[in-house]
């Protein structure tokens, strides 16, 4: 099969945000033990201790940053060059209308043998001079193109932690477990211990993840250093951060944080940050995504939170768990979701990609669960673009990208389900996904309504009563008739070209009196009406 043989096991079990990039870097940690002097910190962190009474809370008052209700889009170019990431930006993500382009970490980091992914997040120190995806310059320029080109750049901050062992890093720092001269010293970081015990706060926040030298965020001054380099990137014209492993870092410390970048940011005359957290939080969790409502609110800024529940949408495509037709009553209220206004949502990330679930080798299927992502409402929505890999082996797990394009046009593979081990899938580009972020855009504001399914692999929604959207994820055609809730007449699909001139480029659909389509939806297709769109 293209992009290597699928495991046998589908969907994400883990359930615990950056378990999988910890994986690969523990195995790193192994091969690079480090011979430092361990820090003498003594704060709240032992091991599998019991959560300590009076642990600072912060108030949860939140603002919301206006991505959802605005029908944004955004998409995350895992391991894009910075020369590659500027020119997707003019030639496609721009035109596209996606709202910004989330990239891989900036700064400086561990250079492991073979070069795996998981090299990003290790850092070494906060310089972007030069790291995986190219030099300071590179990513300068980068920013100043995307956002000619009206997206908006998120750059990954990997600032909980830094590295498990010794070595050289991407710009040649030299640095052990606990030194990183001349940023941190051993007397920057908490204590030694291991996170094992997710029952207590201290344990997550305060202790070592995977053998990473776990930051001690308490302290003013490493609060400043990070703050520093989150404003740096500010200035540059950066307008985001995905905060890696957030809910390792305890929400008082992570709000200061935020308030120092974001004052350093208004001197230099630049808007308040937008951060999304990597937060996810079983029920019997002492650490909750809504302990982190109030980020950078005091400080002016907004910051959504990673729905990792969403991706059960996804599962449903592939018949784990559920079938397409149980998403006819996807909400937040049934679902149990974050609010809408705060949530972040997403088939796949890096981490879980690696895991199973569907994905760009499902092709029709993959494009279906995309649509239904963008087509519904709910949350700020990212779209993986990723690389062909091999799912079942460790090494293709942790495989690096491939070559890059340095500009030119990138290797991208012409149709997602044919990508192969080591070229560039862009699923972002796919003809489907670009449809339904216009269609999103469109629909902005408008509620999810009149909704159907036929029992089985098919479900049907409108968007207040201007859009609509009818999925068949079976593998054979359905005739059907469903209720909808636009003005009777005849609409031009987008799915097969919208509107050209006075005209449908390809397939007409039409609503009867009763508000009702009698259509025939063929396997693994969809529909996708915008009242706007008449012949």
């Amino acid at each position: 099969m293209a992009g290597g043989t699928r495991r046998p096991v589908r969907g994400f079990a883990s359930g615990r945000a950056f378990a999988l990039a910890g994986a690969a870097l523990a195995a790193l940690v192994m091969a690079c033990s480090g011979g430092s002097t361990e820090p003498k910190n003594t704060t709240n962190n032992n091991g599998g201790g019991t959560q300590p009474t009076g642990r600072p809370v912060l108030a949860q008052t939140y603002r919301a940053s206006g991505h959802a209700a605005a029908g944004d889009v955004f998409v995350f170019l895992f391991e894009w060059s910075w020369l590659d990431v500027g020119a997707e930006c003019e030639r496609v993500l721009g035109p596209a209308g996606y709202k910004a382009v989330y990239v891989s970490p900036p700064q400086e980091h561990m250079v492991a043998p073979g070069g795996p992914w998981s090299n990003r997040y290790a850092p070494v120190s906060y310089s972007i001079d030069k790291n995986q995806s190219g030099t300071g310059a590179e990513f300068a320029a980068m920013v100043s193109r995307c956002n000619a080109a009206h997206v908006d750049v998120y750059a990954d901050a990997v600032i909980n932690h830094m590295t498990g062992g010794s070595g050289t890093g991407s710009n040649g720092t030299v640095y052990t477990k606990y030194s990183y001269p001349p940023l941190y010293t051993s007397s920057d970081f908490h204590s030694p211990c291991t996170v094992t015990d997710y029952t207590n706060a201290a344990n997550v926040q305060d202790c070592e993840l995977f053998g990473l030298a776990d930051l001690y965020t308490g302290l003013s001054t490493v609060q400043q250093k990070i703050a520093d380099y989150l404003s740096g990137l500010g200035k540059l014209g950066v307008t985001g951060f995905r905060v890696d492993a957030a809910k390792h870092i305890q929400p008082v410390e992570l709000d200061a944080i935020f308030a120092k970048t974001n004052a350093a940011l208004a001197a230099a005359g630049k808007p308040p940050l937008y951060a999304f957290l990597e937060i996810s939080g079983a029920a019997n969790e002492a650490v909750q995504p809504t302990d982190y409502f109030g980020e950078a609110y005091a400080s002016g800024g907004a910051a959504d939170i990673t729905e990792f529940s969403f991706r059960a949408v996804g599962d449903k495509f592939i018949n784990n768990g559920g079938r397409v037709s149980q998403l006819s009553n996807f909400s937040q209220r049934t679902w149990g979701l974050l609010p809408a206004d705060k949530a972040v949502v997403f088939l796949q990330n890096h981490d879980t990609q690696r895991n199973g679930g569907v994905d760009y080798r499902d092709g029709d299927t993959y494009r279906l669960a995309n649509l239904f992502m963008l087509a519904q409402p709910y949350g700020y929505p990212v779209v993986m673009s990723s690389y062909g890999f091999d799912i079942a082996t460790q090494a293709g797990r942790d495989a690096g990208p491939p070559a890059y394009a340095g500009g030119a046009a990138m290797n991208c593979a012409t149709a997602m389900e044919s990508a192969v081990v080591g070229q560039w899938v862009c699923e972002h580009r796919d003809a489907t996904l670009v449809k339904g972020i216009a269609f999103r855009k469109a629909m902005a504001g408008a509620d999810m309504n009149t909704t159907w399914d036929n029992g089985a692999d098919a479900v049907a929604f409108s968007r207040g009563t201007t859009g609509f959207v009818a999925i068949n994820n079976g593998t054979a055609a359905i005739t059907v008739t469903i209720p909808t809730n636009l003005p009777a007449g005849a609409y031009c699909d987008l799915l097969t070209g919208g509107r050209n001139g006075a005209a449908c480029a390809g397939r007409t659909v039409t609503v009867a009196t009763d508000r009702t389509v009698a259509i025939t939806l063929g396997a693994k297709t969809a529909v996708l009406l915008d009242a706007a769109q008449h012949p």
